[in-house]
């Protein structure tokens, strides 16, 4: 009998995930095999992340796999949240812990590159949202502030590719991890050379890039012997989470819309190509590299994170599960407060719940006394957001939009999504809830069994989940609230 499971590792930001997938027929079944905190670590004044720790995490997961289960899988595969990366030095070792992106470093560096390129010919040029911490800015702040770890560096590997070199030995840049640097051409799907040239910034350092799907290689002899096996394949999947998570949206046909919901709210739709034009400019959507060469045109939104951080706090005096604080937030009188959830307040602050009071302070609103009046100002919010980037992608997409696909964790929050309902006035499908590890395994099969087409693995995707509808329901109160992109009053 062929072996037809496959070991996906799912990254994000706060916490990893060792999934196993097992194919039967025309449909997938998922298997948690291992689950993981991660968190930034603080040296020295920065934050950092610790990627040996988390290539430890893996190691375990996949041994779990082997010894605990008995289960030998074809390959696996990594996912990761986008833009950071490890260096190496000539000798192949790492300098030092990627920085992560929500560090300081780059605080400064964005206005700094602008003087040097103005931000409409850089987003023509790679057609990339503009974020302090894109890869391009964490380069060129380590120029400034470490630039002997720029000058002893010989690779450059984006997090999921460091620890996919980690396991095999080989370096290679996956391209959909890679398009979220903004150092790439969306047209060619290479890298831009002169673009690097012109900022100063070091070329040999980027490694050769690959599409999702290819076969990198067999692990190190070191990691097969000491789990008592002969082979398991690495297989490069769409690296970045939200590309993964977009390959397992159980859609047919191209008239949806996506929100990949979980620390960060990637909203968007699928193109075949890059859209950058003037409104495209303007509204500042990215185009980010997808499975099967589609982009995502999409915009990045602060999501979850802000309940997430609030949550750290409340813990520490009173513990509420995710459905007690949802159940308590339907019983708060709606609209209270609004948030610009991208606001630069909610970056990293050191206490979110004082974060969203001062906020809400400034711009004169009630600021919230509860701890569900502070849930429901992050999910009203959040849904208020939507709609707003939804108006933006009616402007431009080459097709109409008629509903709406929730998929991530958020997808399990069923306020969030009735809100996302009646704020956008669109049905809203919600799930797979574990979308990304769904679309790591999905990538995998079609790596060894041969299929090249992205309808098919969602075609698999329909056969494996189940999903929820949220028809829109109380449209008018929420027509009401303007669509204010910052309520701060300009001095």
């Amino acid at each position: 009998m062929i072996n037809t499971q496959y070991l996906a590792f799912d990254i994000g930001a706060s916490s990893g995930r060792a999934i196993l997938g097992t194919l039967d027929g025309c449909q997938v079944t998922l298997k948690e095999i291992h689950r993981f905190p991660n968190e930034m670590i603080l040296r020295d004044g920065h934050y950092y992340w610790d990627i040996n720790k988390l290539f430890n995490e893996l190691l375990t997961g996949l041994t779990l796999c082997i010894k605990k289960h008995n289960i030998i899988p074809v390959s696996i595969g990594i996912d990761t949240w986008g833009v950071d990366f490890g260096l190496l030095d000539g000798n192949e070792q790492l300098i030092g812990n990627p920085f992560a992106y929500r560090d300081s470093l780059t605080d400064e560096a964005m206005d700094q590159v602008f003087k040097a390129m103005r931000p409409k010919e850089l987003y023509a040029r790679t057609g990339i949202q503009f974020m302090r911490f894109n890869t391009i800015f964490q380069l060129w702040a380590m120029k400034k502030k470490f630039p002997n770890q720029l000058l002893n560096a010989s690779k450059l590997l984006f997090i999921p590719d460091l620890l996919g070199f980690l396991f095999t030995g080989i370096a290679f840049s996956e391209y959909t991890i890679a398009s979220t640097s903004q150092l790439l051409n969306p047209k060619t799907r290479n890298w831009y050379p002169d673009l690097l040239i012109r900022l100063g910034l070091p070329i040999h350092i980027l490694d050769e890039i690959i599409e999702p799907g290819t076969q990198v290689g067999s692990l190190k002899p070191e990691i097969l012997s000491r789990l008592g096996i002969d082979k398991i394949s690495l297989v490069a999947v769409g690296a970045h989470d939200t590309a993964s998570a977009i390959a397992a949206i159980p859609a047919e046909g191209q008239n949806w819309a996506y929100i990949s919901s979980g620390t960060w709210s990637l909203m968007g739709i699928e193109t075949d190509s890059p859209v950058i034009n003037d409104a495209s400019f303007k509204y500042l959507f990215t185009n980010e590299g997808g499975v099967g060469k589609k982009t995502r045109y999409l915009k990045n939104i602060t999501g979850l994170w802000l309940l997430q951080e609030c949550k750290k706090i409340w813990d520490q005096e009173q513990e509420l599960s995710y459905s007690e604080l949802i159940s308590q937030c339907k019983k708060v009188k709606p609209f209270l407060s609004i948030i610009d959830p991208d606001d630069a307040t909610f970056m990293n602050p050191e206490n979110m719940p004082a974060a969203i009071s001062e906020y809400c302070r400034k711009t004169g609103q009630s600021v919230p006394q509860t701890i569900p009046e502070f849930a429901r100002c992050i999910f009203e919010s959040l849904a208020l957001k939507y709609r707003i980037v939804l108006n933006q992608l009616k402007e431009v997409s080459p097709h109409p939009i008629e509903k709406i696909h929730m998929i991530g964790g958020g997808s399990l929050n069923s306020l969030l999504c009735q809100f996302t309902a009646d704020a956008t006035g669109l049905p809203v499908v919600a799930g797979p809830a574990e979308a990304t590890a769904l679309g790591n395994i999905l990538v995998q099969i079609s790596s060894h069994q041969g299929i090249s087409e992205l309808e098919t693995l969602r075609a698999y995707s329909m056969n494996s989940v189940e999903t929820i509808t949220y028809l829109p329901k109380s449209t008018k109160s929420w027509e009401k609230i303007p669509d204010t992109r910052n309520p701060i009053p300009e001095n």
